[in-house]
């Protein structure tokens, strides 16, 4: 099998980075004095292996309550959790919708199982009535979608979920940058299990903090495939204060909203085909270069951008929303390639 290969990480600062949907503004000033705060000496400790404090608070934010709520390295650690609760070799066991974020393929292979998959139409609308046949035990929905940046609609979700064999986890990383949230499906669908990270909207890439939501009974059974410990320590204290402070991200999350849509304005203006996003990222095509070529010709400019090898993928590639000086040294180069 082949590993899943994350987005590049250079340690040459020169570069501007819109390649891995890091949010360009900075986590909260509390999350940064919770830390100081926390770095002493019970660090010699391990920590809460079921993060008691996260969940309450994240049960008082979300209006979950807390056996509802389990807490993950990562939403990937959660998906992880997920694949080795349901997947086997069973090539019917996962279900997901492609092109879609290509960690899912890679957690199946690890549990000796082939995914099945649907192709995503052209304008990216969930094809419902296919992943119903399919009748995995683990049906996938990424909403907003990586890489397209498209959000799935509520009601498809949930006539999905009202028809599914097994779990339906609508995996909502981005979802802090879109219109609606599926959290509200768990009160009437049990199947349903909903992702969130702290690495996008809250500023923590850096931390590795995710939250699943789903029925208490799905939450215990998950419990039995999790590691012991988790998260560390400076871990849940970050998440922690981040959930003091929505305001913040909300306020962030807003600037990014206002840059996404004039960075869409002008990618359009140089003829770009651009899917309508409600991530913090879009995925553009060229009128006049391929993928590939445009991701190399803007790396040797110094900004970096996600280009994908996949047959469905490769004549576009996806741009992180950044700060606007940021987006605007994208949209130059992007304007000079044009006239040369």
């Amino acid at each position: 099998m082949d590993g899943y290969v994350p987005g590049e990480q250079p340690r040459d600062r020169r570069y501007i980075k819109l390649n891995t949907n890091e949010n360009p503004y900075p986590p909260s000033p509390r999350v940064l004095e919770a830390l100081r705060r926390a770095v002493s000496d019970d660090l010699r400790l391990y920590p809460d292996p079921t993060a008691t404090d996260l969940r309450d608070k994240a049960a008082e934010v979300y209006g979950v309550l807390p056996d509802r709520i389990v807490v993950g390295n990562g939403s990937d650690d959660l998906l992880g959790m997920l694949f080795r609760a349901c997947v086997d070799g069973d090539d019917g066991s996962v279900a997901y919708a492609v092109p879609t974020y290509s960690l899912y393929d890679t957690l199946a292979l690890i549990q000796g199982a082939e995914p099945k998959t649907v192709p995503y139409p052209a304008d990216f609308v969930l094809p419902v009535d296919d992943l119903v046949a399919l009748g995995a035990r683990l049906t996938i929905v990424c909403s907003p979608n990586s890489p397209s940046g498209t959000l799935a609609p509520l009601s498809a979700i949930d006539d999905l979920a009202r028809r599914a064999r097994g779990l339906v986890v609508v995996d909502e990383a981005y979802v802090d940058f879109a219109k609606e949230t599926a959290l509200s499906l768990l009160a009437r669908r049990p199947n349903v299990v909903v992702l969130r990270t702290f690495s996008k909207s809250f500023s923590l890439a850096g931390m590795r903090v995710g939250l699943a939501f789903a029925s208490p009974d799905v939450i215990h059974q998950l419990g039995k495939v999790k590691d012991s410990y988790n998260l560390d320590r400076l871990s849940l204290v970050a998440a922690r204060a981040a959930l003091d402070d929505c305001a913040w991200m909300q306020a962030n999350v807003a600037k990014v909203q206002t840059a996404r849509t004039e960075l869409i304005a002008q990618l359009r203006e140089l003829g770009f085909r651009v899917l309508p996003s409600d991530a913090n990222f879009v995925f553009a095509e060229s009128p006049t270069h391929a993928g590939e070529e445009l991701y190399r010709k803007l790396r040797e400019a110094g900004i970096l951008v996600r280009y994908f090898a996949d047959a469905d993928l490769r004549a576009g590639v996806r741009i992180t929303v950044g700060m606007p000086d940021e987006n605007s040294a994208l949209v130059a180069a992007l304007r000079s390639f044009a006239t040369h």
